[in-house]
């Protein structure tokens, strides 16, 4: 059951970058960031409220628990990071294409277990070494077909960009897995949901009052469906993480391998740029990955 769950979380995670890239179109990137987190937040509204009056009792598939203070602080801390981590991946994927884009992301778990090397002083294993070589020889063979095509870390801010929003995803992942052990995990879904439109309302607020004819907004029915692939994704996931018979190894493998869809439908629908060597890079990419996890 739980590797149904996994393979279903990967499918809606490829179409949720795909939701993504569609919106962002000639379109400005603040307003689609935040009528997605809208849409998320719809969703929960009526499952916390159900929760609180106990139509929905503990136990239920889809019952959202109180938070204590100290709970709030934390969901509120993963927001924060969480959308540090979109934002530069939201400008990024406006601005480059998803056959780059894609595969960079490929490697967030290659900077998770740097992190935690350093952080908690782990120790790598023949398995991981090996996949991190390999991980990283062919992220960084990415920046030769990058060239091809113009873009390099030199002279395009926007390769920057993806390479911040991927490391900050990998420090959210650092912080999910101190978070999970502690707050129930449907609760830190929809609490984050809250507060990610509560931390984007005022920087829109912003931006839109300083530059309106700038950035122009036009409205595009995949933007609330960035939101609704986004919960399903997620809601997958942690479901699939709480089976007990369940491998956290495999299920990490399977869920990467969602850049495949992004990256088909970029090749096929924006017809880009050097296919062949970009899906070459991204299968070493996902083998290294694959090593890691084993490991």
């Amino acid at each position: 059951m739980w590797l149904i769950l996994t393979l279903f979380s990967a499918f809606f995670l490829g179409f949720y970058d795909i939701l993504k890239k569609e919106s962002l179109k000639e379109n400005a990137v603040w307003p689609v960031l935040f009528f997605g987190a809208l849409a998320s937040t719809l969703i929960f509204i009526p499952l916390v409220f159900l929760s609180e009056y106990g139509i929905l009792q503990s136990g239920d598939m889809v019952f959202v628990p109180r938070l204590t203070a100290r709970e709030h602080w934390m969901v509120l801390l993963k927001t924060s990071i969480v959308l540090v981590s979109w934002v530069f991946n939201y400008f990024a994927l406006k601005h480059l294409p998803l056959t780059i884009v894609a595969p960079v992301r490929a490697t967030g778990p290659l900077w998770t277990l740097i992190g935690a090397l350093i952080i908690f002083g782990e120790q790598l294993n023949f398995y991981q070494w090996a996949g991190m070589v390999l991980t990283l020889f062919f992220f960084f063979r990415f920046s030769t077909v990058g060239k091809l095509e113009g873009l390099s870390f030199r002279n395009n801010k926007w390769m920057w960009f993806v390479i911040i929003g991927t490391l900050a995803g990998a420090v959210s992942g650092l912080y999910d897995k101190h978070i999970l052990r502690q707050v129930d995990r449907l609760g830190v879904q929809a609490w984050f949901s809250f507060y990610q439109v509560l931390l984007l309302l005022p920087v829109l607020w912003f931006v839109r009052r300083k530059r309106p004819a700038r950035e122009p907004f036009y409205w595009r029915w995949t933007i609330p469906l960035i939101g609704l692939f986004l919960v399903i994704a997620d809601f997958l996931y942690f479901y699939a993480i709480s089976e007990p018979e369940s491998l956290i190894s495999v299920i990490s493998a399977l869920r990467r391998s969602s850049v495949v869809v992004p990256f088909m439908y970029g090749a096929l629908r924006f017809g880009e740029k050097n296919v062949r060597k970009k899906a070459l890079y991204l299968a070493g990419i996902l083998a290294g990955i694959v090593l890691l996890l084993m490991g």
